[in-house]
């Protein structure tokens, strides 16, 4: 029988399957003598003995479409970023690194800017900073129902991850979204202005035919991808594209070399100083990374 699996913990895997039920599964052992690791979002095969008992084994692991590594989920269509207008503030290096991260591994994202009933004004200088820097931007408001159905369309027959930090809401828009599948809703701190860690493991849900949406833990940094480099890191910043290869030196990276056409391009407003100042951090960081 074929399926897909939605949850992995503890060594359990449990599959979707294709009669509409959830079966526990173990992976052989021939999966751990041939190095693979079946993980959320994978399509596999199972074989189930006793259907009574709703449990059985994973016979094979079907061809990945897509793998991402931060979090790791198989055959993902697309990520889905979410940050709130205010409360908690909106840190937009991390943005930026988020979605840089997404693009590094060929992902197609969309970034979310929730609780825009907080501050509409603000929530469309944001929306339209990304949409001028490439990126598609949907706004939110899961208390009063505000582009929810625009965003349950964009996962419709997708698989899609979900993340962003704590507090800015995506349990609440996951209950907007599907009522039927409620999700618990964790408070806000009014101390420290964050949401506490509802989410605790990667786990996908079936909300619909071939839809499915894997919620990721809330997360308050994000790690550069490992095989990026100082050379390939402007690659993730889309805005750029118009003006590689323009610069005076062709090993331009953009920073202190003269006659640099993507410096030009921040003084002219064609690309955003704090995407630019993003761009710096993160060139720094690899900077590091090469040294130790």
């Amino acid at each position: 029988m074929l399926g897909k699996i939605v949850k992995g913990i503890g060594g359990f895997y449990y599959v979707a399957a294709a009669d509409g039920k959830i079966y526990e599964t173990r992976a052989r052992g021939l999966f751990r003598k041939e190095g693979i690791r079946p993980s959320v979002g994978d399509d596999c095969e199972i074989e189930i003995p006793d259907a009574e008992s709703l449990s059985g084994s994973v016979v094979s692991i079907l061809p990945r479409r897509s793998i991402l590594y931060r979090p790791v989920v198989a055959n993902a269509d697309q990520a889905i970023v979410i940050f709130a207008v205010s409360k908690p503030e909106p840190h937009f290096g991390l943005i930026d690194r988020y979605l840089t991260g997404m693009l590094w591994q060929e992902m197609p994202v969309i970034l979310v800017l929730n609780k825009i009933d907080q501050d509409p004004e603000k929530g469309e200088e944001m929306a339209d900073q990304y949409r001028r820097a490439g990126f598609t931007v949907l706004l939110t408001s899961a208390k009063k129902k505000e582009g929810i159905g625009e965003l349950r369309a964009s996962m419709e027959g997708k698989t899609s991850v979900l993340s962003g930090p704590s507090g800015v809401g995506k349990s609440s828009l996951l209950n907007a979204l599907f009522p039927e599948k409620r999700m618990e809703t964790g408070e806000i701190s009014e101390r420290i202005g964050r949401g506490k860690h509802t989410t605790r493991h990667s786990e996908l849900m079936v909300v619909g035919k071939n839809t499915y949406i894997c919620d990721t833990p809330g997360f308050s940094s994000v790690e550069l991808p490992e095989d990026m480099d100082e050379d390939t890191l402007c690659y993730g910043f889309p805005e750029f594209t118009p003006f590689l290869g323009k610069c005076r030196f062709t090993s331009c990276r953009h920073m202190a070399e003269p006659d640099c056409v993507v410096k030009q391009a921040v003084e002219d407003g064609e690309i955003e100083k704090s995407r630019y100042t993003s761009y710096c951090s993160m060139l720094e960081e690899l900077k590091g990374r090469r040294r130790y």
